[in-house]
């Protein structure tokens, strides 16, 4: 699925994002944890593609989703995401952003209410 060449991923840090989703509507945010992560802890606005459903969802990626407007990927710490964010590139995404640390960070830095798991 993804091979050595890919290009950089580029980051995003939870604070920014927190500062970019209240400064800036209509960011598109993909979440790609899995149904029973999303059921703990989530964060508003974040579209849920699970990775695990992948046939279900790939197809359609292209008219869910702007290839050329930002797109931020979460998942719990950074590793998912990071898989979504190279994947998305290959299918022409010009625009897209890991958040580091993921969902786990957020909760540490920028939200403590959220839940932990």
């Amino acid at each position: 699925m993804f091979s050595a060449s890919n290009p950089p991923i580029a980051a995003i840090s939870v604070t920014e994002l927190a500062e970019r989703m209240t400064t800036q509507p209509g960011l598109q945010l993909i979440d790609v944890r899995e149904p029973d992560e999303v059921a703990i802890v989530k964060i508003d606005g974040f579209v849920n593609l699970p990775l695990s459903q992948f046939a279900n969802w790939s197809e359609q990626i292209q008219t869910q989703f702007d290839p050329h407007a930002e797109t931020i990927v979460l998942c719990h710490h950074g590793i998912r995401s990071a898989q979504m964010c190279q994947w998305l590139q290959h299918q022409g995404f010009t625009c897209v952003k890991n958040v580091t640390g993921g969902i786990e960070e957020y909760a540490a830095v920028v939200d403590s209410t959220l839940a932990r798991y």
